[in-house]
């Protein structure tokens, strides 16, 4: 008898989670990214992450949307001089936010290159 409660307990939980995940799919998503350069990685992360909320914003503007959930999410990386950029030249770790995932890497110009992403769902 308990193993059968168990076992019905973990249906319904499984089965709300199910239902929980189901929530965000049937929302509007888009992702979003922005590069930006500096000669420090404080500075270049600010710029990126700056540069990914101004995109957004104008977006919603753009939509007239009133409310907007972002999460962070990893973009590819734009660089402005490589075709693509080798694991080598990643600084590590990458930056989490609870609205944007941030990359960087050495540039060819600038010390530090970073791209930030978030995906906007209304």
């Amino acid at each position: 008898m308990r193993s059968y409660l168990r076992v019905l307990g973990l249906a319904l939980i499984a089965a709300g989670l199910c239902t929980v995940q189901n929530v965000p799919a049937n929302a509007a998503c888009l992702g979003f990214s922005g590069t930006a350069d500096g000669f420090d990685k404080v500075t270049a992360v600010t710029r990126a992450q700056a540069a990914v909320a101004a995109a957004i914003a104008e977006y919603k503007s753009q939509k007239r949307l009133r409310t907007v959930s972002v999460t962070p999410m990893r973009a590819t990386p734009q660089p402005y001089w490589r075709s693509s950029v080798s694991a080598n030249l990643f600084h590590k770790p990458d930056i989490v936010r609870a609205n944007s995932y941030t990359v960087c890497w050495s540039g060819v110009v600038s010390p530090y290159v970073c791209t930030s992403g978030a995906k906007a769902c209304w």
